[in-house]
């Protein structure tokens, strides 16, 4: 009974963001959206990147209509597509002054086998590569906008994950829940790998599991997956209480000190024994950059 009040335990802060600029991914729909609504009542400028423009204005009007704040405004931005993350960080780089929080929202799920526009099979490109790229060219700028927070989306997924190293891109074999774990793993190893890098900067990064939430995410679930869910409805978050944990790492004053760690239901949390592997970590880190085509120590 205790972990099902912590599930849905509420937790409030009236801690304000005026004057602070956040980045969040996937902010036209779910957590991300609901995310956005609560960070921009706190004062903060907030910065919707979405890959649909459209259903992006649509949630922008919500956004500012919700919140009363007017410093909201919509990004292009296709996690699939690497040219569209370096055109979108460099637009960033050149119009913000700073960039205090970056929130990694946008995923997929478990869906049908698929390629992002630089050849990555889609749950691993967009999840955790596109996001890593982002992070990457984002960097100097979030180094200079001190104190500042990096939150990556992962989920208690993480657990069932494996990271396979020789075939990263699922290659040989495409499994879509296997796709989705491993994913989801290498969000927290990334967290934990980027926190280490980044000690004494003033920059922290934070990994969560948002909670079981009715999202758009179930559309790639099959008939039998959507009934167990449809089921499981009582005991899910609505995306309002799914984005909690994120507006706590974002904002609470006590985390500002803590780095790399793991967190569920607005408080820390027990990450897999596969998620504190400082050697997957490393060799996946590598890996990530040289399917980027970047150089990152």
């Amino acid at each position: 009974m205790q972990a099902l009040r912590n599930m849905f335990r509420s937790w409030s802060s009236d801690a304000r963001l005026d004057g602070k600029t956040v980045i969040i991914t996937g902010a036209n729909t779910g957590i991300g959206k609901e995310t956005a609504i609560d960070l921009a009542k706190r004062g903060a400028r907030i910065i919707m990147a979405c890959r649909d423009t459209e259903k992006a204005d649509a949630a922008l009007k919500e956004v500012k209509d919700v919140s009363g704040n007017q410093d909201v405004v919509t990004r292009r931005l296709d996690l699939a597509d690497s040219k569209s993350i370096r055109e979108f960080a460099e637009n960033i780089n050149k119009e913000e002054k700073q960039v205090n929080i970056l929130i990694s929202n946008a995923g997929v799920m478990a869906c049908p086998h698929g390629k992002t526009a630089d050849g990555f099979e889609m749950q691993i490109g967009v999840n955790h590569l596109g996001h890593f790229l982002l992070t990457y060219l984002l960097l100097d700028l979030i180094k200079r906008s001190t104190p500042a927070r990096i939150i990556n989306i992962s989920s208690m997924a993480h657990q069932w994950g494996t990271i396979n190293l020789e075939d990263l891109n699922s290659e040989k074999n495409y499994d879509k829940q296997k796709a989705y774990t491993q994913s989801k793993l290498a969000n927290v190893l990334f967290t934990r790998s980027l926190a280490k890098r980044l000690e004494g900067t003033g920059v922290t990064a934070y990994a969560l599991h948002p909670g079981v939430v009715q999202t758009d995410l179930w559309r790639h679930l099959n008939k039998v997956q959507q009934a167990a869910m449809w089921l499981a409805k009582p005991f899910t978050k609505t995306s309002v209480q799914g984005a909690q944990t994120t507006i706590y790492c974002a904002v609470a004053p006590e985390l500002e000190t803590e780095s790399g760690k793991y967190y569920s239901d607005c408080a820390p949390a027990k990450c897999s024994q596969a998620a504190m592997d400082d050697e997957t970590a490393q060799r996946l880190w590598e890996l990530s950059c040289k399917m980027l085509g970047i150089t990152w120590e």
